[in-house]
């Protein structure tokens, strides 16, 4: 593993306690964007880069929550009203203030999360792409519909979209701008407010972006940002809210939905991944290494959407291993704030036990280490190397387990449907990714694997930046998508206005109910014979 030396941060958060500090200024600020009383205890958070203290943040109570709440309640209201073209040059102001301020974002989220600056800055360019997509198409998505009704002309429909109200987003560590952003963007697009929660640990990166969108003209208590423990805080943001966008581990979004369901307030779940990365026989092997390696260590594999599973046709394994195996043992590790580095850090002690463990696990079961398989101390305190497994059975942890870090273990295949069975062959259902020169029958082989999205000789940026198609999990991988129509419509209620015009649906004109019911079918018939829908 190659180590690269540290640099100190650029001028905005540089001071005097370290190269690994964020200025007091730039944490007051931030911090007065966090609706919390002025005896609020703090949260002090640590920079899994060196694992120094970072930053100490107000934590909201409770009753902080149910305020912010109320609050959004009533500045949402004004904000729906204003029209969709008014929120959407918000939004195309927010654009280009992700863009100006990059620099100072990079910085903040290696800080808090320890990923390395290429994939912090897929966080920057999600956050511009997600901010233009929704301004330029909410007003298409959000327009009311017309039908026809029963009676084609003489019953006149429309349907029209409502916000929900205040709209509670629980977000999670790994991507601490980009997930909390990019589901506000589109919850405000559609009308509602939002009471934003954060993981405390990477609530600096997501309250700097709740600074840009004040900045970019949002209106005072439309975004309301609460900072504390999910069990805590978290549960009060869901126990309030009129909708629920939560973001984590499978086991607290049962709990999520749970809650969400006994107040009858809907729920969007993007949860666990177990996701498998298909190599066929006629892939460009060039291609697909480069993309297989992106796809299972960006952001140290602390991605949902990562690979855990690599696929590949007994025909080319042992060809693609041979490329594959020296191209992971190069990669560059490291923790400095600048480019060059190909993976950074893990989050915390307790994902390098958990990774560490999975490895170990497997080992003691038979497994065999074709690449890494230990932790890097000498280049940072969680860092671990890019590991790839061989024999993993169904008796270790990582075989069905999700792993969350850089850890990929092989599986040969002889066929597309040994390779769909695999990669079935999981509780969740969020993300798959296939290489191979003849796309349609890729595309095939896709339609059959139980994912919410499919990369083709992509790992999964392709899918990720499709901003018009919906992304989300099946099966134990979640409810609902991110993106497109139904990243916006989710955070909506649906409502039907039918207007009768020149006749009624009971009888007239002195008929009896047989009559009526008699002329009413000869009608039906006629519709049919037309075809009226």
């Amino acid at each position: 593993m190659t180590a690269m030396p540290a640099t100190s941060p650029p001028a905005p958060l540089r001071d005097e306690l370290g190269e690994y500090a964020v200025s007091p200024a730039l944490v007051a600020a931030l911090s007065r964007m966090v609706v919390a009383g002025p005896r609020a205890t703090r949260h002090t958070s640590h920079t899994p880069m060196s694992g120094a203290p970072l930053a100490e943040v107000p934590e909201s109570s409770v009753a902080d929550v149910a305020m912010a709440i109320d609050q959004g309640r009533a500045a949402q209201r004004s904000w729906a009203r204003r029209p969709i073209a008014v929120r959407a040059q918000v939004m195309l102001r927010l654009h280009d203030l992700v863009l100006q301020h990059q620099g100072t974002l990079l910085d903040l989220i290696q800080l808090e999360s320890g990923k390395a600056r290429a994939h912090a800055f897929e966080e920057i360019a999600d956050v511009a792409i997600t901010a233009r997509y929704y301004a330029r198409t909410a007003a298409d998505h959000l327009a009311t519909r017309h039908t026809l009704g029963a009676l084609l002309a003489l019953s006149r429909t429309e349907v029209v979209r409502h916000p929900h109200g205040v709209v509670g987003i629980v977000s999670p560590w790994n991507f601490p701008l980009s997930l909390p952003i990019t589901d506000t963007i589109p919850a405000l697009m559609a009308g509602n407010a939002v009471v934003l929660r954060p993981d405390s640990q990477t609530a600096l990166s997501a309250l700097y972006g709740a600074m840009l969108l004040r900045d970019a003209g949002l209106p005072d208590g439309v975004l309301q940002v609460v900072v504390g423990a999910g069990a805590t805080i978290g549960q009060a943001v869901v126990d309030r809210a009129d909708y629920v966008s939560y973001t984590g581990s499978t086991e607290t979004g049962r709990r999520v939905g749970e809650s969400a369901a006994s107040r009858l307030v809907g729920c969007s779940l993007e949860l666990g991944g177990k996701n498998s990365l298909y190599v066929r026989p006629d892939a460009d092997l060039a291609v697909a290494v480069e993309g297989v390696r992106r796809a299972t260590y960006a952001s140290g594999g602390q991605l949902c959407m990562h690979g855990e599973r690599l696929l590949l046709h007994e025909a080319i394994a042992d060809e693609f291993l041979a490329r594959f195996l020296p191209s992971v043992e190069a990669m560059r590790v490291g923790t400095a704030l600048e480019f060059g580095f190909e993976m950074g850090s893990l989050l915390s002690q307790r994902q390098l036990d958990r990774v560490d463990g999975h490895v170990r696990d497997a080992v003691a079961r038979g497994a065999r280490v074709l690449a890494g398989g230990r932790p890097l101390p000498e280049i940072g305190p969680f860092c671990y190397a890019p590991t790839v497994l061989d024999g993993v059975t169904p008796d270790m942890a990582c075989r069905d387990e999700e792993t969350f870090g850089p850890v990929l273990a092989v599986y040969r295949v002889a066929s597309d449907e040994e390779a769909v069975r695999l990669a079935n062959d999981t509780a969740y259902g969020l993300h798959a990714g296939i290489w191979s020169r003849d796309v349609p029958g890729a595309r095939a082989v896709a339609r059959r694997i139980r994912t919410g999205t499919v990369s083709i000789n992509e790992g999964y940026a392709a899918s990720w930046s499709s901003l018009g198609s919906p992304m989300g999990g099946m099966k134990q991988s979640g409810l609902g998508r991110r993106h497109g129509a139904e990243g916006i419509l989710k955070y909506t209620e649906s409502q039907s206005i039918t207007a009768q015009h020149l006749v009624t649906f009971g009888p007239q004109f002195g008929l009896s109910d047989k009559q009526f019911a008699g002329l009413f079918t000869v009608g039906l018939k006629a519709l049919k014979a037309l075809g009226a829908k």
